[in-house]
């Protein structure tokens, strides 16, 4: 009997997979609600098999007529053949995403049938303090923006004694926490969500590790308020896990506990900073901590916390499953394994590319992305979010990777790039930069508080022709003192596609 495969991934949804599916189900065929394959312009992507787990083909933006008429054929004009031969996906390198797309990402034996598992096993047939030298050997790096590495921030936990909860005595369970941080808040960004939607045992199974190899019994997973799909397949993946016994007082049969629970943000961009998050996570607003102490000595409510991205998690099952050696083997420089690059913005094939560090920034716009939607010239890409820079079109050979980004005057943050044609006003993005830092600001330092305001009116002196040359001195003089004197990344960085609009396109500022 065939099998359809329909995802249920939130950009999927919005396009009508619900009603394809339902559609599907009414005729009596047999259907699998699956993540997004995250080749995005193409979606409602449906894929058939004549078993589960044979070769799909597929049909990109299935409407329900195209069902109910029969439609879906090799005549169809969106008729794809075998999906995993398309070459977007064919030149990818998955480690992370390798089961996006393809499971049910509420199947336990769906996720361990495609190898799911097979690291946290590995782990657990390790000593503690082998598995943080696998992660160490491996390169691992945090993806959430600072590319901090993940194996030294685990030993440091790793060497702390647990601590009872703040406001406990000091005979009181003693604890230590592996928390996730899936405040996804930056325009262009994506992969957080589609992990969570697609494959969330993969999360589940890196955090069991982490919490294995640094001595933790809790986690915690933040997750953004404007994800409800998320919310829901994580909830119910979560009761899967204890149910499989990978979750709970005996993880995998062994004297090992660990248990997880999700928690929703109340819509903070600056949460998606560790130590505003744990303010947030301890029921008092979301504003930044100042360090020390490191939230790996004192963090989620006074005890040792790993706090990481969600891709930085995601990437531990394969590391442990496939080797670190053969992990390290991937990428450049200090920049080890894969990325998930996430394409936006003015751009003709939107979606997810996961590919080793060194790929430029013109391979993912131009072949992957398949250049601008409008069709006219690319005139920027900002890599790395919205405090992230423009990046012009001469410039997009830089390799993606944290050392070669950062010589370019960039960074790459969480690996989204969003694409600007040559008809956007550069001065005006510019000036989004400083309104989004005001509006998003905790405001618990001057700098990043005051900065951002009085940044908008001198960008808006300057756009109006008031005494250029001065205006551009004071907005230069002003984007060095929050870049110093900012106590987090989001007043230090705003500055960034400020100064590069200034740099590369100070025409749009006259």
């Amino acid at each position: 009997m065939t099998v359809w495969f329909v995802p249920r991934d939130a950009a999927a949804k919005s396009m009508g997979a619900d009603g394809i599916a339902s559609a599907l189900l009414a005729r009596g065929e047999e259907v699998i609600r699956t993540g997004s394959r995250g080749m995005l312009w193409l979606e409602p992507l449906v894929e058939c098999a004549s078993e589960r787990n044979g070769s799909r083909v597929g049909w990109s933006n299935v409407t329900v007529a195209d069902v109910n008429e029969d439609r879906l054929d090799t005549d169809h004009p969106a008729y794809l053949g075998e999906v995993d031969l398309l070459t977007y996906l064919s030149r990818q390198q998955r480690w992370i995403y390798e089961r996006v797309g393809i499971i049910d990402p509420l199947d336990p034996q769906d996720f361990q049938h495609h190898g799911g598992l097979a690291g946290l096993k590995a782990a657990m047939a390790m000593a503690p303090a082998d598995v943080l030298e696998a992660v160490k050997t491996s390169g691992l790096r945090g993806r959430g923006g600072a590319g901090f590495p993940a194996g030294i921030k685990w030993q440091t936990v790793a060497d702390q004694e647990p601590q009872p909860l703040r406001g406990q005595p000091s005979r009181a369970t003693r604890h230590k926490f592996i928390c996730v941080n899936a405040d996804e808040g930056d325009s262009g960004t994506f992969a957080d969500r589609m992990l969570m939607e697609g494959d969330p045992f993969s999360l589940l199974e890196g955090m069991a590790i982490a919490a294995y190899a640094v001595g933790a019994d809790r986690g915690m997973i933040y997750l953004r308020s404007e994800y409800p799909e998320a919310w829901d397949i994580l909830c119910g993946a979560i009761e899967a896990a204890r149910s499989e016994g990978w979750l709970g007082e005996s993880v995998l049969g062994s004297n090992f506990a660990f248990d997880v629970e999700v928690r929703l943000g109340a819509g903070s961009y600056v949460c998606g900073e560790e130590t505003a998050m744990l303010e947030s996570l301890e029921g008092r607003r979301g504003m930044v901590r100042a360090k020390p102490p490191l939230p790996a000595i004192k963090g989620l409510f006074g005890v040792p916390t790993v706090i990481n991205n969600v891709l930085t998690i995601a990437s531990v099952p394969g590391i442990l499953a496939r080797g670190a050696e053969a992990y390290a083997a991937l990428g450049c420089e200090r920049s080890r394994g894969t990325q998930v690059f996430q394409l936006a913005g003015n751009i003709a094939q939107g979606g997810i590319v996961e590919m080793a560090f060194g790929v430029s920034a013109r391979e993912l716009v131009e072949d992957f992305g398949g250049g601008t939607l409008s069709g006219r010239p690319v005139k920027a890409v900002q890599i790395g979010g919205p405090l992230g820079a423009y990046i012009p079109p001469d410039q997009l050979d830089v390799p993606m990777a944290y050392e070669a980004l950062a010589d370019a005057g960039a960074m790459l943050g969480h690996g989204g790039l969003v694409v600007f044609d040559d008809s956007a006003d550069m001065a005006e993005q510019a000036r989004f930069a400083m309104e989004c830092c005001a509006e998003e600001s905790c405001g618990k330092c001057t700098p990043c508080r005051i900065g951002a305001v009085r940044g908008v009116e001198v960008i808006d002196r300057l756009r109006q022709g008031d005494n250029i040359e001065t205006q551009t001195l004071l907005l230069r003089d002003l984007c060095d003192v929050m870049k110093q004197g900012s106590l987090c990344a989001m007043g230090g960085l705003t500055p960034n596609p400020v100064l590069s609009a200034l740099d590369h396109f100070a025409e749009d500022f006259r």
